[in-house]
């Protein structure tokens, strides 16, 4: 009995010592929050999607009451979420356009050098056969690996190329940071006028593997009149900046692959292009 009674003893004071060490650490170690932090967080989507190019949305709302980050960043979030964080800041939250992914390859009959069955993704695809199934060295694999990685359902593959749904797309890009061939690439929400190719390749090698290929004759930029279409590397590219959607450009493209139609309803099918 007498050992019982001793045993709870040593306990019980053991629990009370280790209390004041832990209560004593505490204060030691105590590291103050900022009472901002919450409600900012709070402020964010939550999805840590990595877009704004932290960690998750925790570590950007800090980064941003550290003074390390701007608002503004949170792509998910949009204006509603900036102006959120600015009103707790106690600053006056800038506009931003919206950005949304577009996938630069709408080669649908994609001519493929030979047959892959392993893993069905792009990564694993382009370890294979050559930097992976298709002639095309540039275009879209269509396995699905920005697919995975979006995290708001707006990414799918149709005929074999991945395509973004520009309503769900929030502008984190994820999906562009999985892509070995870096087809993803981000644009103006509004944007009327795109260029579906990603092809560097000289025009005759462009055609041997793709049927809309961009084959660098340059005259979508002779006709622009604003200067905002130009062709390097045998690629042509927009610069939204000066773009006014006249659609010239779309007009004179011998390949068809320079879309007019409005990212929202159908930017997929540069072939079906009318005026």
């Amino acid at each position: 009995m007498n050992n019982i009674l001793f045993a709870v003893l040593v306990l019980g004071a053991m629990g009370v010592v280790f209390g004041v060490v832990l209560a004593i650490a505490s204060r030691i170690f105590h590291v103050q929050t900022d009472d901002r932090l919450e409600p900012m967080i709070e402020s964010l989507p939550g999805a840590n999607c990595g877009g704004c190019g932290f960690s998750g949305c925790a570590a950007y709302a800090q980064a941003v009451i550290d003074g390390k980050a701007k608002i503004g960043l949170c792509a998910a979030g949009g204006d509603d979420a900036a102006g959120k964080m600015a009103k707790i800041m106690g600053v006056e939250a800038e506009k931003t356009e919206r950005m949304v992914a577009m996938v630069k390859c709408r080669g649908y009959e994609s001519v493929i050098k030979g047959d892959y069955e392993g893993i069905q993704d792009c990564i694993a695809a382009t370890k294979v056969t050559g930097n992976g199934p298709l002639v095309c060295q540039f275009g879209c694999l269509g396995f699905g690996t920005c697919v995975s990685a979006c995290k708001f359902g707006a990414m799918h593959i149709e005929n074999g190329k991945a395509k973004v749904d520009a309503d769900k797309c929030t502008g984190c890009m994820a999906c562009a940071g999985v892509c070995p061939r870096n087809v993803i690439v981000p644009v103006p929400y509004s944007a009327d006028i795109v260029v579906a190719c990603n092809s560097t390749a000289k025009g005759k090698i462009t055609i041997k593997g793709c049927n809309i290929g961009c084959i660098g004759c340059m005259k979508c930029e002779k006709v622009c009149p604003n200067d905002a279409i130009h062709v390097k590397d045998n690629l042509a590219s927009i610069d939204y900046s000066k773009c006014v959607s006249c659609g010239l450009c779309a007009e004179v493209c011998p390949r068809k692959l320079i879309s007019d139609s409005n990212l929202r309803k159908d930017m997929d099918l540069a072939t079906t292009h009318q005026r």
